[in-house]
């Protein structure tokens, strides 16, 4: 008898055939096809949910295959598969199991059908495999709302599987579960309540419509966290396909996200490589792929170890990260901005107007090193900031939900420029100088300041997609002289020659 179940290798689903055969011999049950240890404890789990049910198998040889088997089965999904199979060979389940059906789930010995990490993304797998109908345990941390386009069949137990299959009533139906939506989002952050740093909100703003990377350089307490901390306020929601995805990442590293916003990630400076990239004997996703469609906040960015900071280099480039292991290479999603936040030397006020900084020059230039050049050229905005005097009149303070219009309005018009979902900061940057090329004097003031800063070509790169950024925010079709001026004027701290010397 055979069976359907999907196995995943990171996001990437594949069909698992469960191929169950009775043979003569010792009474034994036997699992190959490369399985993993919570596999082959399936087994027992499975002879015991049978013998809840009223199927004895302790009489019989029966040899369970998992195909294909050259691919290392390490999820016990496959127990309800497995349970079914079984029950075709017994006779106790008549009716032919079709292929376009897969079951999954992990049984309890009562004959319970429990969720497992990874079950989302193995439903969105199912779809894209071609199956029409998936059995699975229920879990109301699923979203429901989303999976309207998927024919799911939630069960609890064995028996009602059983009562399923044989033509009875779904308990749970697709219908009956729409009406659970998203909780609406709170958050006690918003643009309105920053005072002052008009100039860090425009960039942030600016960061937020093209999805450019941002370092804010800054003596202590001046307002970087607060500011990176509310900048999710202003991204635009996250679309259906895109919000599944980043639940099933959630999923796959046992984690959960409890509302439709983009994601926000703020890991410690003392976090190592692995958390921060992803890892581990059966490799899991790290912060930068919990942070895919959101934002990646490194604050003290310079505490970080300089290996660490490094490995950013992939997923920055390619919005992916590979992690390759004796057991398995997998492929996970880490498409994000990155806004990250340091002082400007060791004790934090270099720079700064009100206070004297005792740091050597030496000391400065070791403390900025820690940042490699690599890291520097893939971030686009570097910003410089200074506490603010509260006791100055500051301009009409603007609420988060007007600078997100502004921003979801330039995103609109990169998604029609480009034919598809991509903002000026991903796009590849033939099509971006295709859709929007410099004229010759602006090609050569870009090349003069490139010259005079000893920019790199993926500084300029980075130039020309801000400077489309500016000018989709302020409604221009081409790239004006002044939106360059602001992208270049970006890509400069102003802290004077001996900053510049230090490799910023």
């Amino acid at each position: 008898m055979k069976v359907c179940s999907i196995g995943l290798r990171g996001m990437e689903g594949y069909r698992v055939q469960v191929e169950v055969k009775e043979l003569p011999g010792m009474p034994s049950v036997v699992i190959v096809g490369l399985p993993d240890t919570s596999v082959k404890e399936a087994k027992e789990r499975v002879i015991a949910a049978l013998h809840a049910f009223g199927c004895d198998i302790m009489n019989q040889k029966l040899v369970i295959h998992l195909s294909p088997p050259e691919r290392k089965k390490q999820s016990p999904t496959f127990d309800l598969a497995m349970a079914i199979g079984i029950l075709q060979v017994k006779g106790k389940l008549e009716q032919p199991i079709p292929s376009h059906i897969a079951f999954l789930g992990s049984l309890s010995l009562d004959g319970t059908i429990q969720p497992v990490d990874g079950m989302l993304p193995a439903i969105l797998a199912a779809k894209k495999l071609g199956f029409q109908q998936v059995y699975v345990p229920y879990d109301p941390t699923f979203p429901f709302q989303y999976l309207q386009h998927i024919d799911c069949v939630f069960v609890q137990t064995l028996d009602q599987v059983v009562q399923c299959l044989q033509g009875q009533q779904v308990l749970f139906s697709m219908n009956h579960l729409l009406s659970a939506v998203d909780p609406p989002q709170k958050t006690h952050r918003d643009f309105e309540h920053i005072i002052g740093h008009e100039d860090a909100k425009y960039a942030l703003e600016v960061a937020a419509a093209g999805e450019h990377n941002v370092l804010m350089i800054g003596p202590p307490g001046c307002g970087k966290s607060l500011l990176a901390e509310t900048f999710p306020t202003i991204l635009p929601r996250l679309s259906h396909e895109a919000q599944l995805e980043v639940l099933s990442l959630y999923q796959l590293a046992g984690e959960t996200k409890k509302d439709s916003s983009p994601p926000f990630r703020h890991p410690h400076h003392s976090a190592s490589s692995v958390a921060l990239i992803g890892g581990g004997t059966q490799p899991k996703p790290g912060e930068v792929s919990l942070a895919h469609r959101g934002v990646l906040f490194l604050d003290e960015m310079a505490e970080f170890t300089k290996k660490t900071l490094d490995m950013l280099r992939q997923p920055l480039e390619t919005c992916n990260v590979t992690i390759s292991r004796v057991s398995s290479t997998v492929t996970y999603p880490a498409h994000f901005i990155l806004i990250g936040a340091m002082n400007p030397c060791p004790c934090g006020y270099f720079g700064s107007k009100k206070r004297y900084c005792i740091c050597s020059p030496k000391q400065i230039h070791a403390y900025r090193q820690r940042i490699s050049g690599p890291i520097y050229d893939r971030i686009d905005i570097l910003l410089s900031l200074q506490a603010v005097d509260l006791t100055q009149k500051h301009q009409q303070l603007e609420r988060s939900e007007t600078i997100r219009r502004r921003v979801e309005a330039a995103r609109f018009k990169q998604y029609e420029r480009y034919g598809e979902e991509i903002t000026n900061g991903r796009v590849p940057i033939g099509v971006l100088l295709a859709k929007s090329p410099l004229t010759k004097r602006q090609q050569q003031l870009l090349q003069h300041w490139a010259a005079t800063n000893d920019w790199s070509n993926r500084v300029q790169t980075k130039i020309i997609r801000l400077a489309r950024t500016i000018a989709d925010l302020a409604e221009a079709e081409d790239i004006t002289d002044e939106a360059l001026w602001k992208a270049m004027a970006f890509r400069r701290i102003k802290e004077g020659r001996q900053e510049r010397n230090m490799g910023c």
